[in-house]
């Protein structure tokens, strides 16, 4: 297991957030970082990888195949979660997570409408098998899988569960899927995850083709701003 090297041991109650958009010129593109309005700490891991955590709980999501599939009435976003450091274990439940999209709050939704749209999530996951970016990046004191099994098809041995238990020395990891009436769109989405005190909002914007060829020109200059922007500042000497 890859662990983060960017998790910050002492974490302070940032403000935080997401690269929204992306601004192509001649020079470095600037960052638009909206506020997700809870207090914590983003980074990236790649074009289609991010990451939110604040002082309980740690959330990873890949979302290549949500940025290929624009227009789609399903959402599929590969996710991974972990608690922090001396954290109790946590008992994650369906109704604890939600997507925000451009125009609504959406619900994970039930095994039962998740299994009477199967036909329309299976192309998904075939496209993830060639299209998949790794999640794989997790606090040091996370050490090992568990699997995030909110939904299992009807010919998976695999049982679809509604609650999934969180540890800090294991990770959970698996697909989530939404239903998006109209079909998604390119815009600012977050991933929202409701833990025993706090919300974790993963930012993450579905590009356009021209965002996107930018974001690969200029990723390090991106990941750079977007991390400069939530390093905790110094404080100055003598300053009360």
């Amino acid at each position: 297991m890859t662990t983060m090297r960017s998790v910050s041991m002492g974490l302070a109650a940032v403000s935080l957030a997401a690269l929204a958009s992306v601004h192509a010129s001649s020079q470095k593109p600037e960052v638009q970082i909206p506020q997700p309005g809870v207090p914590q700490i983003m980074t990236l891991e790649g074009n289609f990888v991010r990451v939110a955590y604040n002082n309980e709980g740690y959330v990873i999501l890949g979302y290549q195949i949500a940025n290929r599939t624009v227009g789609d009435e399903w959402i599929m976003l590969d996710v991974g979660l972990t608690m922090m450091e001396r954290v109790p274990d946590y008992t994650l439940k369906r109704e604890a997570i939600t997507l925000t999209t451009p125009d609504a709050t959406l619900p994970l939704p039930s095994i039962q409408e998740y299994r009477a749209n199967e036909s329309k999530v299976q192309p998904l996951q075939n496209r993830m098998k060639v299209q998949r970016d790794s999640i794989n990046y997790f606090p040091p004191w996370t050490h090992g899988v568990n699997r995030l099994g909110f939904f299992a098809d009807l010919g998976s041995r695999a049982m679809p569960w509604d609650q999934a238990d969180v540890s800090n020395d294991r990770a959970c990891m698996g697909q989530l899927y939404f239903h998006v009436p109209g079909g998604t769109k390119y815009g600012q989405y977050w991933l929202n995850v409701k833990f025993a005190q706090s919300v974790v909002r993963v930012p993450f914007r579905l590009f356009t083709k021209e965002e996107e060829r930018t974001v690969s020109r200029n990723f390090g200059d991106i990941k750079k701003q977007v991390e400069e922007a939530f390093r905790k500042k110094p404080s100055k000497k003598g300053s009360s």
